[in-house]
Protein backbone atom coordinates (compact mmCIF):
# COMPACT_ATOMS: atom_id res chain seq x y z
CA UNK A 1 0.00 0.00 0.00
CA UNK A 2 2.69 2.25 1.02
CA UNK A 3 4.37 1.71 -2.29
CA UNK A 4 1.32 2.73 -4.29
CA UNK A 5 0.77 6.17 -2.22
CA UNK A 6 4.42 6.46 -3.31
CA UNK A 7 4.01 5.85 -6.84
CA UNK A 8 0.61 8.40 -7.33
CA UNK A 9 2.64 10.94 -4.99
CA UNK A 10 5.55 10.54 -7.58
CA UNK A 11 3.18 10.83 -10.76
CA UNK A 12 1.10 13.62 -9.17
CA UNK A 13 4.60 15.60 -8.51
CA UNK A 14 5.41 14.64 -11.55
CA UNK A 15 2.14 16.25 -13.56
CA UNK A 16 2.28 19.06 -11.57
CA UNK A 17 5.81 19.87 -12.50
CA UNK A 18 4.81 19.54 -15.77
CA UNK A 19 2.02 21.57 -15.39
CA UNK A 20 4.36 24.78 -13.88
CA UNK A 21 6.81 24.00 -16.84
CA UNK A 22 4.41 24.35 -19.76
CA UNK A 23 2.59 27.14 -18.31
CA UNK A 24 6.09 28.84 -17.84
CA UNK A 25 6.98 28.19 -21.39
CA UNK A 26 3.69 29.33 -22.50
CA UNK A 27 3.29 32.47 -20.94
CA UNK A 28 7.00 32.96 -22.25
CA UNK A 29 6.00 31.92 -25.85
CA UNK A 30 3.06 34.06 -26.05
CA UNK A 31 4.81 37.20 -24.79
CA UNK A 32 7.65 36.82 -27.35
CA UNK A 33 4.90 36.31 -29.71
CA UNK A 34 2.77 39.21 -29.34
CA UNK A 35 6.33 41.90 -29.06
CA UNK A 36 6.91 39.79 -32.61
CA UNK A 37 3.14 40.64 -34.60
CA UNK A 38 3.04 43.95 -32.78
CA UNK A 39 6.60 45.15 -34.40
CA UNK A 40 6.00 43.33 -37.89
CA UNK A 41 2.49 44.90 -37.92
CA UNK A 42 3.92 48.01 -37.09
CA UNK A 43 6.73 48.63 -38.69
CA UNK A 44 6.65 46.41 -41.97
CA UNK A 45 2.43 47.31 -42.25
CA UNK A 46 2.32 50.31 -41.20
CA UNK A 47 5.67 51.70 -42.67
CA UNK A 48 5.99 53.21 -38.84
CA UNK A 49 10.01 53.87 -38.72
CA UNK A 50 10.24 56.94 -36.92
CA UNK A 51 11.50 55.03 -33.65
CA UNK A 52 14.05 53.14 -35.37
CA UNK A 53 15.76 56.44 -37.00
CA UNK A 54 14.90 58.19 -33.42
CA UNK A 55 16.89 55.12 -31.75
CA UNK A 56 20.13 55.62 -34.69
CA UNK A 57 20.10 59.33 -33.34
CA UNK A 58 20.60 58.90 -29.93
CA UNK A 59 23.10 55.65 -30.32
CA UNK A 60 25.09 57.96 -32.69
CA UNK A 61 26.15 60.24 -29.87
CA UNK A 62 28.04 57.02 -28.00
CA UNK A 63 30.04 56.36 -31.79
CA UNK A 64 34.33 56.70 -31.06
CA UNK A 65 37.23 54.79 -32.92
CA UNK A 66 37.44 52.47 -30.07
CA UNK A 67 33.32 52.02 -29.36
CA UNK A 68 33.21 50.95 -33.03
CA UNK A 69 36.24 48.32 -32.49
CA UNK A 70 34.85 47.00 -29.22
CA UNK A 71 31.09 46.66 -30.86
CA UNK A 72 33.03 44.93 -33.68
CA UNK A 73 34.86 42.48 -31.67
CA UNK A 74 31.59 41.50 -29.72
CA UNK A 75 29.49 41.02 -33.01
CA UNK A 76 31.14 38.41 -33.73
CA UNK A 77 30.22 36.37 -31.32
CA UNK A 78 26.34 35.98 -32.74
CA UNK A 79 27.94 35.36 -36.64
CA UNK A 80 28.04 32.02 -38.09
CA UNK A 81 31.63 31.93 -38.16
CA UNK A 82 31.65 31.63 -34.43
CA UNK A 83 28.18 30.03 -33.72
CA UNK A 84 28.93 26.92 -35.96
CA UNK A 85 32.21 25.50 -34.10
CA UNK A 86 30.62 26.72 -30.80
CA UNK A 87 27.55 24.48 -31.53
CA UNK A 88 29.95 21.68 -32.57
CA UNK A 89 32.24 21.94 -29.70
CA UNK A 90 29.28 21.62 -27.18
CA UNK A 91 27.65 18.48 -29.63
CA UNK A 92 31.19 16.63 -29.33
CA UNK A 93 31.26 17.66 -25.59
CA UNK A 94 27.54 16.65 -24.12
CA UNK A 95 28.03 13.18 -26.75
CA UNK A 96 31.67 12.26 -26.20
CA UNK A 97 32.37 13.56 -22.63
CA UNK A 98 29.82 14.03 -20.69
CA UNK A 99 27.72 11.27 -22.37
CA UNK A 100 24.70 13.20 -22.32
CA UNK A 101 23.32 11.67 -25.89
CA UNK A 102 20.01 13.92 -25.41
CA UNK A 103 21.18 16.78 -25.34
CA UNK A 104 23.79 16.29 -28.29
CA UNK A 105 20.80 16.23 -30.39
CA UNK A 106 19.07 19.03 -28.44
CA UNK A 107 21.96 21.58 -29.75
CA UNK A 108 21.61 20.90 -33.83
CA UNK A 109 17.95 20.27 -34.00
CA UNK A 110 17.70 23.88 -32.34
CA UNK A 111 20.46 25.61 -33.94
CA UNK A 112 19.61 24.19 -37.72
CA UNK A 113 15.52 25.06 -36.96
CA UNK A 114 16.54 28.34 -35.80
CA UNK A 115 18.45 29.19 -39.66
CA UNK A 116 15.78 27.95 -41.37
CA UNK A 117 13.19 29.95 -39.51
CA UNK A 118 15.30 33.29 -39.76
CA UNK A 119 15.72 32.37 -43.77
CA UNK A 120 11.84 31.77 -44.21
CA UNK A 121 11.15 35.04 -41.58
CA UNK A 122 13.58 37.02 -44.26
CA UNK A 123 11.96 36.35 -46.94
CA UNK A 124 8.44 36.94 -45.75
CA UNK A 125 8.61 39.80 -44.61
CA UNK A 126 11.37 40.85 -47.07
CA UNK A 127 13.08 44.08 -45.40
CA UNK A 128 16.05 45.98 -46.63
CA UNK A 129 19.30 46.72 -44.01
CA UNK A 130 19.61 50.22 -43.22
CA UNK A 131 21.17 52.46 -46.09
CA UNK A 132 23.59 54.37 -44.04
CA UNK A 133 25.70 51.25 -42.15
CA UNK A 134 28.57 52.82 -40.01
CA UNK A 135 31.52 50.94 -41.68
CA UNK A 136 31.03 48.52 -44.37
CA UNK A 137 27.65 47.68 -45.61
CA UNK A 138 26.59 43.95 -45.57
CA UNK A 139 24.23 41.62 -47.98
CA UNK A 140 20.92 40.05 -46.94
CA UNK A 141 17.57 41.73 -45.45
CA UNK A 142 17.25 42.74 -42.24
CA UNK A 143 13.95 41.98 -40.42
CA UNK A 144 14.73 39.71 -38.37
CA UNK A 145 18.12 39.97 -37.04
CA UNK A 146 19.66 36.90 -37.64
CA UNK A 147 22.55 38.05 -35.14
CA UNK A 148 19.59 38.43 -32.32
CA UNK A 149 17.88 35.39 -33.05
CA UNK A 150 20.41 32.93 -32.85
CA UNK A 151 22.44 34.62 -30.43
CA UNK A 152 19.22 34.25 -28.33
CA UNK A 153 19.00 30.73 -29.46
CA UNK A 154 22.64 29.67 -28.69
CA UNK A 155 23.44 31.78 -25.59
CA UNK A 156 19.44 31.39 -23.93
CA UNK A 157 20.32 27.25 -24.54
CA UNK A 158 23.32 28.20 -22.78
CA UNK A 159 20.99 29.26 -20.32
CA UNK A 160 18.82 26.27 -19.99
CA UNK A 161 22.06 24.15 -19.65
CA UNK A 162 22.96 25.89 -17.08
CA UNK A 163 20.16 25.97 -15.39
CA UNK A 164 20.29 21.77 -15.77
CA UNK A 165 23.55 20.90 -14.52
CA UNK A 166 24.51 23.24 -12.23
CA UNK A 167 23.04 23.28 -8.38
CA UNK A 168 24.90 25.91 -6.58
CA UNK A 169 22.53 29.10 -6.68
CA UNK A 170 25.21 31.58 -6.90
CA UNK A 171 26.87 30.31 -9.99
CA UNK A 172 23.95 29.35 -11.60
CA UNK A 173 22.31 33.05 -11.23
CA UNK A 174 25.84 34.50 -12.28
CA UNK A 175 25.97 32.65 -15.51
CA UNK A 176 22.41 33.41 -16.05
CA UNK A 177 22.46 36.96 -15.98
CA UNK A 178 25.87 37.30 -17.85
CA UNK A 179 24.77 35.32 -20.88
CA UNK A 180 21.97 37.17 -20.81
CA UNK A 181 23.84 40.68 -20.78
CA UNK A 182 25.94 39.03 -23.70
CA UNK A 183 22.59 38.56 -25.53
CA UNK A 184 21.29 41.74 -25.59
CA UNK A 185 25.18 43.42 -26.28
CA UNK A 186 24.98 41.77 -29.22
CA UNK A 187 22.07 42.93 -30.33
CA UNK A 188 22.82 46.38 -29.24
CA UNK A 189 26.20 45.74 -31.40
CA UNK A 190 23.94 45.37 -34.87
CA UNK A 191 22.37 48.97 -33.64
CA UNK A 192 25.18 50.82 -32.91
CA UNK A 193 26.98 49.69 -36.47
CA UNK A 194 23.99 50.39 -37.92
CA UNK A 195 22.97 46.87 -40.01
CA UNK A 196 19.99 46.52 -38.05
CA UNK A 197 17.19 48.80 -37.43
CA UNK A 198 15.93 48.26 -33.29
CA UNK A 199 13.27 46.86 -34.74
CA UNK A 200 14.72 44.04 -36.68
CA UNK A 201 16.93 43.28 -33.03
CA UNK A 202 14.01 43.23 -30.71
CA UNK A 203 12.19 40.94 -33.33
CA UNK A 204 14.94 38.66 -33.77
CA UNK A 205 14.96 38.20 -29.94
CA UNK A 206 11.35 37.40 -30.03
CA UNK A 207 11.59 34.32 -32.46
CA UNK A 208 14.80 33.18 -30.71
CA UNK A 209 12.93 32.94 -27.54
CA UNK A 210 9.85 31.42 -29.73
CA UNK A 211 11.60 28.95 -31.10
CA UNK A 212 13.74 28.39 -27.89
CA UNK A 213 10.92 27.38 -25.86
CA UNK A 214 8.79 25.21 -28.64
CA UNK A 215 11.78 23.46 -29.71
CA UNK A 216 13.22 22.53 -26.02
CA UNK A 217 10.17 21.97 -24.96
CA UNK A 218 8.99 19.30 -27.71
CA UNK A 219 12.45 17.91 -27.10
CA UNK A 220 11.80 17.12 -23.14
CA UNK A 221 8.69 15.91 -23.80
CA UNK A 222 9.99 13.11 -27.07
CA UNK A 223 12.88 12.65 -24.09
CA UNK A 224 10.51 11.71 -21.05
CA UNK A 225 8.43 9.50 -23.54
CA UNK A 226 11.78 7.75 -25.25
CA UNK A 227 12.97 7.14 -21.63
CA UNK A 228 9.68 6.13 -20.43
CA UNK A 229 8.65 4.03 -23.93
CA UNK A 230 11.81 3.17 -25.83
CA UNK A 231 14.64 2.80 -23.37
CA UNK A 232 12.74 -0.24 -21.32
CA UNK A 233 12.49 -2.44 -24.64
CA UNK A 234 16.02 -1.25 -26.10
CA UNK A 235 17.07 -2.54 -22.22
CA UNK A 236 15.41 -5.92 -22.72
CA UNK A 237 16.83 -6.46 -26.59
CA UNK A 238 20.27 -6.09 -24.57
CA UNK A 239 19.45 -8.54 -21.82
CA UNK A 240 18.12 -10.93 -24.45
CA UNK A 241 21.59 -10.80 -26.26
CA UNK A 242 23.26 -11.09 -23.23
CA UNK A 243 21.37 -14.16 -22.39
CA UNK A 244 22.01 -15.58 -26.13
CA UNK A 245 25.82 -14.67 -26.25
CA UNK A 246 26.15 -16.57 -23.22
CA UNK A 247 23.92 -19.24 -23.94
CA UNK A 248 26.96 -19.57 -27.62
CA UNK A 249 29.82 -19.35 -25.06
CA UNK A 250 28.64 -22.70 -23.27
CA UNK A 251 27.33 -24.75 -26.04
CA UNK A 252 31.01 -23.70 -27.56
CA UNK A 253 32.52 -24.70 -24.48
CA UNK A 254 30.96 -27.89 -24.12
CA UNK A 255 31.41 -29.00 -27.93
CA UNK A 256 35.11 -28.41 -27.03
CA UNK A 257 35.27 -30.84 -24.22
Amino acid sequence: MKRIDKSIRKKLAGIALLSVELLIVLAIFLFALIVFTLLAYGVLKMGNDQFDFYVFDKVGNLVTPFTTRFMQFITFFGNHKFLIPANLVLIVYFLFIKKRRWYSIKIPVIATGGVLLMFILKFIFNRPRPLIPLLEPVKGLSFPSGHAMMSMSFYGLLIFLVWENINNKFWKWTFTWLLFAFILLIGFTRIYLRLHYFSDVIAGFSVGIIWLSISIYAMRRIERYSRRKIEPVINELDKADGVVAESSSAQAIGNKQ
